[in-house]
């Protein structure tokens, strides 16, 4: 499937808006509102905004040939730490996306998933992992805020793709 650098840098860009939608929702909470136990993988805002963060972070380094680590350690499982690190990553996707050349496009990322199997996906698989997976987890944390009488904003890509045609006020 023929896919260009500009639509992955577009969608890198989606996600990077997305998360900060929710940043700036996650950073209205209580402590406890934001560690409220919803009976999920990763419980809570918090602990699912931490398992995207760490998934981008993880991804990252594997198309960019580094070592992964693990996910978040404990220092990092912060809003703060969030709201930090997590605009770095997004420029980091976006500008390693910015230099792939279309014969990069098609040429396989080998690593290892987080029980140490081998794998290869082409690059645009990737990202189109990466976002699809931002995504339902987004939605996961956009529920969470519903369930405790929030209104977040709206994540559909549309939205996205409508408020980059406006001019900015």
């Amino acid at each position: 499937m023929p896919v260009s650098t500009g639509i992955l840098t577009q969608h890198i860009d989606y996600s990077a808006w997305a998360t900060q939608h929710l940043l700036r929702a996650a950073a209205q909470l209580s402590g406890e509102e934001l560690n409220r136990d919803f009976g999920t993988a990763d419980k809570s805002v918090l602990g699912t905004l931490v398992h995207i963060f760490g998934a981008d972070r993880v991804w990252l380094r594997r198309v960019l040939r580094q070592e992964t680590g693990g996910f978040p350690a404990a220092e990092e499982r912060s809003l703060p730490f969030l709201e930090e690190a997590w605009p770095n990553v997004h420029s980091e996707w976006k500008q390693w996306a910015g230099r792939l050349s279309p014969e990069a496009l098609e040429s396989p990322v080998a690593y290892r998933d987080m029980k140490g199997r081998e794998h290869e996906s082409l690059p645009w698989e990737i990202v189109l992992h990466l976002v699809n997976h931002g995504t339902h987890h987004r939605g996961q944390v956009s529920g969470f805020l519903r369930a405790m009488g929030k209104t977040p904003a709206p994540l559909d890509l549309i939205a996205f793709y409508r408020g980059r045609a406006k001019p900015p006020v």
